[in-house]
Parts: C-alpha cells; structure tokens; sequence
C-alpha cells in the first residue's frame, strides 16, 4: 500500500472518531465516493491499525442503531416544511 492511501486511510478513520462522522459526511468532507470510504474503513484500516478499526467500526454500529430514528426526524421535518409552504 502506497504512502498516499496510506495517510487517506488513517485520516478519515481519525476524522470518523473524532468528529463521529458518518460514511457519507466523510466522502463529502474529503471529495470522495462513500465507496471508497467504505472500502477503506472496512478492508485497508483493519490492515494498517486494528485498534483504530474496531473504534470505527463501533461507531458505525450506533450510526446503524440509530438511523430509523434520524430517518423519522427527517421525514417529520419534510412534511411539516410541505404543510407551512402549502398555507
């Protein structure tokens, strides 16, 4: 694995902990496809630091645990928006 993957890898996976980042706010703040963050967290990080690894990888599963209530939220939040514009 070159230097350059390398160093991406560990950053996001660092942005990720430090911030409890999702996949798909990680791919926009380093203008990259949420596949690859994916790829990188799941395969490349268990390589280069296990212990950095299983912290993501506990954060994704609360990311999980979560969703349908953030879902919820967000859908609360669309029809009220519809409800006010429509008046």
């Amino acid at each position: 694995m070159n230097n350059k993957i390398y160093n991406r890898v560990l950053n996001e996976a660092n942005y990720i902990v430090e911030n409890k980042e999702t996949i798909r706010n990680t791919a926009k703040v380093y203008n990259i496809s949420k596949s690859t963050v994916h790829k990188d967290m799941q395969e490349k990080l268990q390589e280069i630091d296990y212990k950095l690894y299983k912290r993501v990888q506990e954060l994704f599963t609360y990311h999980k645990e979560i969703r349908h209530i953030n879902g919820g939220k967000a859908t609360k939040i669309k029809y009220l928006k519809l409800k006010n514009y429509k008046k």
